[in-house]
């Protein structure tokens, strides 16, 4: 059953053509994820969609009902982001819309929440269009994607997951492609030349040729080298309409200058002991001691409001219990961007604590996006996404040793996230990070910490392995609890034969229910 159509939509913003889409087509129980750099217009097309906007040429046709779940904020009032969003989606769901549409549905929100919204949205039965930046969730919940770019969507069957390895066939394919050009270009080439040097030597008189003899072989050499000449032509031609191939971007390694990268590898660099944090009298976790060691990647997660940006400052201040070897230079990253002058441009921002090579510098902010004569807009001007990339540049490329980044990948779309994934996996200094992007975290992290039930519990290892610790301790704990309500019937069961009672028997009925609970039925 057809929910939307579209026939060549063209949107307009001043002189910009932002949208160019000839025909989308979105049918009942499409699982579809929109993806596309910062500013593309993917919110935009998702209005136009909703008849918010009108466009300016082509039509929408929405043949049902129709909802937008607008970009979640974080409440001003007493409610967290995860209880706007919960309201929100509620909200929307109960109005049973056919083809929801979902703009950055996990913005601002923890592990639980996006978790419970991932669940909600899996178990409806509606088609739903997702704009989200988180990867696991586009796994988790889409069967296509859609990736908008230069106003035009290509379309892609399969999860995020299977969108890359595919956008990864495709650069081989062009790797392959434009590496045949070349050498197709190179041959063409050299064989002119050797025709041309033919050519040339055609006309002179062989040795072996008498001068009595040239006049009779002259028309002969000449006419040999007019086909030499035709046939250098020919090939000149097809190398003129050979169709060019361009060159897919290379990703330059990086090599940065680390200050005392040498001196604390592997080293402790940090100690916490019998460190405890209390906030107007409520405990985020009690006393805890551990050590990060040079080089470690750490992530730090937890639901919001458990204390992970204080851990982060504790840190960062040397506060009471806190330890840090001399050796070290910290980088903070957090989101009020407070590092960045607004008056200066991207470059000269960038440059200003830096001692790498402008070389390196514009290496970094091209893997960041800002590339070409983009380095010379003021940052003043720069949308929320783009002062992220710039503030992480201008770490990345300080004289520190060591990352410290609060929510790094707020506001990044999906390919400047991937970027500075990239970034840190090569980066040889130490990282410390706050995050809930599972995906982030897993490509990231060597070690973590979760801040959890007021404790820190350390684990050494990815997240993955951490999370199938407690996949683990979950199962075991549950079949601990199928075992004690099973004990527990039984001695109700007892009793109950031997002295009946309403009050036995209700009891009885509440493990019952609760064994049911356990096994999901």
């Amino acid at each position: 059953m057809l929910l939307l159509e579209v026939n060549g939509l063209k949107h307009y913003v001043k002189d910009r053509l932002l949208l160019d889409i000839d025909q989308l087509h979105v049918y009942q129980n499409d699982r579809i994820g929109l993806i596309g750099a910062n500013g593309s217009g993917k919110t935009t097309l998702f209005q136009i969609f909703d008849k918010k906007i009108m466009p300016d040429e082509g039509s929408v046709l929405p043949y049902t009902h129709v909802e937008l779940l607008p970009q979640l904020k974080q409440s001003e009032g007493a409610k967290s982001g995860g209880e706007v969003s919960q309201h929100y989606i509620q909200q929307i769901l109960s109005n049973a819309p056919k083809l929801l549409l979902a703009d950055e549905p996990t913005t601002n929100l923890d592990k639980a929440h996006i978790e419970w919204v991932e669940k909600k949205l899996h178990n409806w039965q509606g088609a739903c269009m997702i704009i989200s930046h988180d990867r696991q969730f586009l796994d988790n919940l889409c069967s296509t994607i859609w990736e908008l770019e230069d106003g035009h969507i290509t379309q892609y069957k399969g999860n995020y997951s299977a969108y890359r390895k595919q956008k990864e066939m495709e650069t081989n394919q062009q790797q392959q492609a434009y590496e045949q050009y070349k050498k197709e270009q190179a041959r063409l080439k050299e064989a002119i030349q050797l025709k041309e040097e033919k050519a040339q030597r055609a006309v002179k008189k062989p040795k072996s040729v008498s001068h009595s003899e040239v006049g009779i072989t002259k028309p002969y050499y000449a006419k040999k080298q007019k086909k030499l000449v035709k046939s250098a032509k020919s090939m000149e031609t097809r190398l003129e309409n050979l169709q060019a191939v361009q060159k897919p971007k290379d990703i330059q390694p990086l090599k940065m200058d680390i200050p005392n990268s040498e001196s604390i590898r592997n080293r402790v660099i940090i100690r916490v002991e019998n460190v405890a944090c209390e906030i107007r009298s409520r405990v985020l976790w009690n006393r805890i001691s551990f050590q990060i060691h040079g080089g470690d990647k750490v992530a730090i997660i937890g639901s919001n409001g458990s204390g992970k940006t204080t851990l982060l400052k504790k840190i960062i201040h040397q506060e009471a219990g806190v330890r840090v070897s001399p050796a070290i230079r910290i980088g903070y990253f957090s989101q009020n961007l407070s590092i960045l002058d607004v008056e200066k441009t991207i470059l000269e921002n960038v440059k200003a604590t830096s001692k790498q090579s402008e070389v390196l510098i514009r290496i970094i902010l091209a893997r960041m996006q800002l590339v070409n004569e983009d380095v010379h807009k003021l940052v003043g001007v720069l949308s929320g996404g783009e002062r992220v990339k710039v503030a992480l540049a201008k770490l990345f490329v300080s004289d520190i040793n060591t990352l410290v980044l609060d929510e790094p990948t707020n506001y990044l779309d999906t390919i400047a996230m991937e970027a500075l994934e990239g970034l840190l996996k090569e980066y040889e200094g130490t990282v410390i990070f706050v995050s809930h992007d599972r995906k982030f975290i897993g490509n990231i992290a060597t070690r973590m910490m979760e801040i959890r039930d007021q404790h820190i519990h350390l684990f050494e290892g990815t997240y993955e392995e951490y999370s199938e610790r407690l996949r683990q301790q979950e199962q075991s704990h549950h079949q601990d609890e199928q075992l004690l309500i099973e004990t527990k019937i039984s001695e109700v069961l007892s009793r109950l034969s031997v002295e009946p009672s309403e009050e036995l028997e209700q009891e009885f009925k509440r493990l019952l229910r609760k064994k049911r609970e356990l096994e999901g039925i």
